[in-house]
């Protein structure tokens, strides 16, 4: 048995293992988060102040990790992670470098993980998408990026 099969399990199981706990810790706070200075406290407090995105963030980071973990809905769950990767990558580029690394990690096995599962991706990549009608629902949909690039 080839190595290739087991690092897209390694990827998810580490993009959710990171999602997870750290969703987890926006509720019962069991790490020690260091205290943010300047921009990057003000924004940190901004979204605190809102009473309701940290919650909301943090909730999407559980239940996608949990997910990624349990390899169920696994494209669902990077879809929901995109733009919660994308924000964490610009809050540490701009206002928090310190941790870059760690950044790094998360768009590394988020970018595989996109990568392996791209077939997933197959209708959510069409150009000019059309909503089914009735008569047409039975039709499949294309299960790999080839199919639809041949439909076109």
């Amino acid at each position: 048995m080839s190595a290739t099969p087991k690092l897209p399990a390694f990827a998810r199981l580490g993009l959710g293992l990171i999602f997870f706990v750290f969703g987890l810790n926006g509720f019962l706070s069991f790490l020690p988060m260091p205290p943010l200075d300047g921009g990057a406290g003000a924004f940190m407090g901004a979204l605190a102040e809102t009473g309701y995105m940290f919650p909301l963030i943090k909730g999407v980071e559980v239940v996608a990790g949990a997910a990624l973990l349990a390899g169920v809905f696994v494209p669902l769950a990077l879809l929901l992670l995109a733009p919660i990767v994308v924000n964490i990558a610009m809050f540490h580029l701009v206002l928090a470098p310190a941790s870059l690394p760690l950044v790094v990690v998360i768009l590394a096995l988020g970018s595989y993980l996109a990568y392996a599962y791209r077939d997933a991706f197959a209708g959510v990549l069409q150009r000019k998408a059309l909503p089914l009608r009735k008569a047409e629902t039975s039709r499949p949909a294309p299960t790999r990026v080839s199919d639809v690039l041949a439909a076109r």
